[in-house]
């Protein structure tokens, strides 16, 4: 792998992170549709290292220093990762070549981490099943994942012409 692809899935990867963030922010903002808190998420990656991988209820654990941080760079860190995955699923041709459908699709299918995996271990049940309004949840969360992917696609158009013009 090239230092260009490389640094093409890391922007990529955040760049559709980024979106997914915006689209959680406007939802926030115009109808007090709160997302996922990342200072939970670097609570629980904060207690793995203990071997505590699940919990009751991830606002009751303990605070770990930084987690905040660790939150926002974890979240990052996945949104690079899931481009990764996706480059090497379609070997390059969604940097190179961006196309609507196949990252919205993407995107669609990477909900399954966080009901599936994420959400459990938190406390949330699956698929959010534990919430106050889990269709709400849920809801939340395949539109998310459809902006990330929206945001795979994006993020990909400079990268593909920057890549096509530096083999």
């Amino acid at each position: 792998m090239s230092l260009q692809f490389a640094v093409g899935v890391a922007v990529v990867g955040v760049g559709a992170t980024l979106v997914m963030d915006l689209w959680n922010l406007f939802l926030k903002v115009a109808f007090g549709i709160p997302s996922l808190d990342l200072c939970l998420l670097g609570r629980w990656v904060g207690h793995m290292p203990a071997g505590t991988f699940r919990h009751e209820r991830i606002a009751a654990a303990a605070p770990k220093a930084g987690e905040c941080l660790v939150g926002r760079v974890v979240h990052y860190g996945i949104g690079v990762g899931l481009a990764a995955a996706l480059a090497l699923l379609t070997a390059g041709d969604s940097l190179l070549h961006a196309a609507l459908l196949p990252a919205l699709f993407f995107g669609l299918v990477t909900v399954v981490f966080p009901f599936f995996v994420m959400q459990p271990a938190l406390g949330l049940g699956v698929a959010s099943a534990r919430t106050p309004d889990p269709t709400r949840a849920r809801l939340k969360s395949l539109a998310s994942h459809v902006a990330f992917g929206l945001g795979l696609y994006v993020a990909a158009l400079p990268v593909g012409r920057y890549l096509g013009a530096h083999p």
